[in-house]
């Protein structure tokens, strides 16, 4: 197992990390933005109001994207296992 190998297996890994979590950040960002922008204009500094929102966001997002993302993680983990023998020398 080459140093270029296991760079390029943890280069794929994180590239892999990002674009999985991708979705459910991205939408509990842009939800706790907004709500930030609601409790700025009426002065409501309520701890539940800006955390039950983006729950119920993420669990949407992961009931959506959860089957791709599964898939995805998956097909990586297979590639990996079958990628076992090669790097027994």
């Amino acid at each position: 197992m080459s140093p270029q190998f296991v760079l390029t297996m943890g280069q794929e890994a994180l590239t892999l990390l990002l674009m999985v979590s991708a979705p459910v950040l991205i939408v509990v960002m842009v939800v706790g933005l907004v709500i930030s922008i609601f409790q700025a204009i009426t002065q409501i500094h309520e701890a539940t109001l800006s955390f039950v929102p983006k729950l119920v966001a993420a669990m949407l997002v992961l009931a959506i994207a959860g089957p791709w993302m599964l898939t995805t993680l998956v097909d990586y983990i297979r590639r990996m296992i079958m990628a076992i023998p090669t790097l027994v020398q």
